[in-house]
């Protein structure tokens, strides 16, 4: 897609965090039934009904510019999705596992959050303060499920330091 104008790079960018956010709840909802932990299965579950939500946040946005999503080519979550599955087939431990999902949870959530950023203060410059709410909300939504993750990684860590010194 040419993009003529600032108006256009924010919607091309906009579509492009629909279309991941879309994506993004298949991606959760396999990263919890590839982590085989049940603990981590409803977290994941959790987090796709909650990127439901955002998705409608999104679509209002659209709504309130009068506009529609673009059509993207962009192959940035697939490419995720297949090397996520690649590497997670060569993992043995099932505690490697759970801390790689994880972390690669936390990846997809890093980026999201970096276009949310970005969005947000296009849409104040732009003036469109109501578009910029809903995507203020939705980008609360991803801050909190990456301090969520971080903790349980720390909480992994702990337990695994834990045992260690329990065991010598």
């Amino acid at each position: 897609m040419a993009v003529k104008n600032p108006k256009e790079l924010f919607l091309m960018m906009l579509s492009q965090v629909r279309q991941g956010t879309e994506r993004s709840t298949n991606i959760y909802r396999e990263l919890g039934e590839a982590a085989q932990n049940p603990e981590i299965k409803q977290a994941f579950e959790a987090r796709a009904f909650v990127n439901r939500q955002n998705l409608e946040k999104i679509d209002e946005a659209f709504k309130l510019l009068g506009e529609k999503p673009v059509q993207l080519s962009g192959r940035l979550q697939e490419v995720f999705a297949e090397d996520f599955k690649r590497e997670l087939a060569e993992m043995q431990s099932p505690e490697a596992r759970k801390l790689f999902v994880l972390v690669k949870a936390n990846h997809l959530a890093h980026l999201r959050t970096a276009e949310y950023v970005a969005l947000v203060a296009a849409a104040d410059i732009s003036g469109n303060r109501g578009v910029g709410a809903l995507l203020e909300s939705c980008l609360g939504d991803h801050l909190a499920f990456v301090e969520r993750t971080k903790r349980w990684i720390r909480n992994i860590a702990e337990e695994r330091l834990a045992a260690r010194v329990a065991a010598s």
